[in-house]
């Protein structure tokens, strides 16, 4: 496996998500909000929102997934839980949300992958995330992220057609 450097959105998120799974007890809600706070703070103030949240949304995930792997906390719940953070940051920040849901699911796999964590696994955390924030927001974004997903992402028609957990 090749050592992965880390952008310094991707550091932000490691050291939240660090810090988050060793002060709170839940770490699946901590690495939620942990990587919801790093993207809204990494697409302040910008004029593209979607294209900043596109671009950033895969270094937060990639530096919570580092991070959880760093600590010994499980890849998949944290994939789930920082996918669900960044969708709902990408909403808050006025981001298209199934344009964040692909870029999440894409980076999770990848982040996967750096870490040595079976993709398959990343991807159905990373799928069922996306939709559960989906769901949150509403169900007419939670079809519209299901939509794209189907479209854009590999073997998330199959994830997405069984019961999502």
């Amino acid at each position: 496996m090749a050592e992965s450097v880390l952008s310094r959105i991707g550091c932000a998120a490691k050291m939240a998500t660090i810090g988050a799974i060793k002060t709170v007890g839940d770490a699946g809600q901590a690495v939620l909000e942990a990587s919801r706070d790093v993207l809204m703070t990494a697409v302040e103030g910008v004029a593209d929102v979607t294209v900043a949240v596109e671009q950033s949304i895969v270094k937060v995930i990639r530096g919570a997934v580092h991070g959880a792997k760093d600590v010994g906390e499980d890849v998949g719940t944290t994939i789930k839980s920082a996918v669900r953070g960044t969708i709902k940051a990408a909403h808050e920040a006025g981001a298209d949300v199934g344009v964040a849901a692909v870029a999440a699911v894409r980076g999770s796999v990848k982040a996967a992958e750096e870490v040595g964590a079976d993709t398959g696994t990343a991807l159905k955390h990373a799928v069922t995330g996306a939709i559960q924030a989906a769901e949150e927001i509403g169900q007419d974004t939670a079809q519209a992220v299901r939509d794209v997903l189907v479209k854009s992402v590999k073997g998330a028609k199959d994830i997405i057609k069984s019961p999502l957990k």
